[in-house]
């Protein structure tokens, strides 16, 4: 059973920067898509940035050029590096995957983590 559980969220000021981790357990995420999704109140989730099983990378419009995804196979870990925060960024960062693997990076995804708030004052 695969378990996703993510770090790294915060408070900060607008123009700051996070490092989120998601550590996944359970099963390698080597050959599988890892995603980071993004809740805010009131809104529906939405795709922030994925990754695909060969290093792929795609960015919504809305953090293209401020954040960066990644991967480390050997420590099961995929990252997403945030920086130029800024108070529209507010949510609930989540890490996904698909249960096929070699799957492509676009939705749908299968499983997520329970989420890390990161919030940003202006």
């Amino acid at each position: 059973q695969v378990q996703l559980v993510e770090s790294g969220g915060g408070l900060v000021q607008a123009g700051g920067s996070l490092r989120l981790s998601c550590v996944a357990s359970g099963r390698t995420i080597r050959g599988y898509p890892m995603g980071w999704f993004r809740q805010a109140p009131g809104k529906e989730r939405e795709l922030v940035t994925a990754i695909s099983w060969s290093g792929v990378t795609y960015y919504s419009d809305s953090v293209k050029g401020r954040f960066a995804i990644s991967r480390d196979n050997a420590k099961n870990t995929v990252y997403l590096q945030l920086n130029s925060l800024k108070p529209e960024d507010t949510a609930i960062y989540s890490c996904a995957t698909k249960l096929r693997p070699l799957s492509d990076y676009i939705l749908p995804y299968d499983l997520w983590g329970q989420g890390t708030q990161v919030t940003v004052s202006s």
